[in-house]
């Protein structure tokens, strides 16, 4: 049975199948840390009345605690073609295809948690940035061991033309204040998930749909376990960490989000996660 953890101002919420229950007190960076902690929650729920409905959306927080928040980049198809379009004046157009074909992934830091934003929550474009794009990305959950804890959604957002002035101002374009979002809650597994599972993005601009597409993790160049074995060369994360895997859904070059848009991904079975632009 699936089980999904949701964070809240209360403590863990528990989702196991179609019932919720509340766990107040539990320690969101044990379900990182211990890799046996999903299956005991939900031993510890079984014997707890379920909550009467699943939590509000406006009461989840995002699903990370001591976590750092990584990013991979140019791991799908789509992601190199437009990287290198946005470089190409710069000269750094076939840095991107290099990548793309090289052995060694590109892996960046992407956030720390007082830069994450959650379910509903705002997320920013930068003042001095043009051109802005939210990413969709599956989110994998890594334990301080290297092992896959669960996945949930992730939003990497990112300024296109500062990144295509120069390939070296890839962490401006990327870490700023509410440059991330994660959720809505983190899907308990170690196991893959399958290759036909669709990653949706949906933006919405004045109640009316701007931009929409999907692809599927069958797209995917590079899996997850080949990206955190190269995140954890000489690196370490005691309380576990985030990883990104990169995006395969871009909108058209003449596509910028401005203040308002709405911004929905799905990831089924983790969920949907949506955020509006600040």
């Amino acid at each position: 049975m699936s089980v999904w953890a949701y964070r809240t101002p209360r403590g863990v919420v528990l989702q196991v199948g179609s019932q919720y229950f509340d766990l107040t007190g539990v320690d969101w960076d044990d379900l990182f840390c211990r890799p046996d902690e999903g299956q005991r929650l939900a031993e510890r729920a079984a014997s707890r009345q379920p909550l009467p409905c699943k939590p509000a959306a406006s009461d989840l927080l995002p699903p990370i605690g001591s976590q750092e928040v990584w990013a991979a980049g140019v791991t799908y198809y789509r992601s190199r073609s437009a990287r290198m379009e946005e470089s190409s004046e710069a000269g750094g157009g076939d840095f991107y295809d290099r990548v793309y074909s090289a052995p060694r992934p590109e892996l960046f830091f992407k956030a720390s948690p007082h830069r994450v934003v959650g379910p509903r929550g705002k997320v920013r474009i930068r003042g001095d940035a043009r051109w802005n794009v939210p990413e969709p990305e599956l989110a994998v959950c890594v334990s301080p061991a290297g092992k896959v804890v669960g996945y949930t959604v992730g939003n990497d957002m990112s300024s296109r033309d500062i990144e295509g002035e120069n390939p070296l101002y890839l962490p401006q374009a990327k870490v700023y204040d509410g440059c991330c979002a994660l959720g809505p809650g983190i899907l308990l597994t170690g196991e893959p998930l399958d290759d036909s599972t669709e990653i949706e993005l949906v933006i919405r601009r004045n109640g009316k749909e701007a931009f929409s597409g999907k692809t599927q993790l069958a797209q995917m160049k590079r899996r997850p376990a080949e990206l955190i074995g190269y995140l954890l060369r000489d690196n370490s994360f005691p309380a576990g960490c985030f990883l990104l895997t990169g995006t395969g859904v871009v909108p058209p070059n003449d596509f910028t989000l401005q203040s308002g848009d709405q911004i929905r991904i799905t990831i089924e079975p983790i969920g949907t996660l949506e955020n509006t632009v600040a």
